[in-house]
């Protein structure tokens, strides 16, 4: 049987766009193509606007990110304990892990570029529902806004 044929931002743009309130998540998805070196779609689920999921497609993998902080908003007095904590955090958060990428923090998750658009769909909610969470969860090593 032959391989399926691997996914690509149009795909998944044009999958997410055409869902509406058919989404097996039961969200609803609003996708923006951004130009750049690398293919981006910045992903709004439905009711978290403030919090948009961005995708991009790899030779091998769908990576997902959601930007958490930046360096600056991290009480200094609180960095090591709130790095201890991500590191544990780490494996038990399903279909997600922590990075920084500059000085800003993220949350992401990775997919093989043959996976239905169904699990995509599935780990843009998980992602976006897991950075609410570490939001509020995180939120005492963070300087009150």
């Amino acid at each position: 049987m032959p391989a399926p044929q691997p996914v690509t931002t149009d795909i998944i743009a044009r999958h997410l766009n055409g869902l509406g309130r058919a989404s097996h998540t039961g969200y609803s998805f609003d996708c923006l193509p951004i130009s750049g070196e690398v293919e981006v779609l910045q992903i709004v689920v439905q009711g978290r606007e403030e919090l948009p999921v961005f995708l991009s497609v790899a030779d091998d993998q769908v990576l997902v990110m959601s930007f958490l902080w930046d360096e600056s908003e991290v009480l200094a007095e609180r960095r090591l304990a709130m790095l201890e904590t991500m590191l544990e955090l780490n494996i038990p958060m399903p279909l997600s892990a922590f990075a920084k990428m500059g000085e800003r923090f993220v949350i992401f998750g990775a997919l093989s570029v043959h996976s239905s658009l169904f699990d995509i769909e599935h780990e843009l909610v998980v992602l976006s529902d897991n950075t609410l969470d570490i939001l509020d969860d995180m939120s005492h090593f963070l300087e009150a806004v």
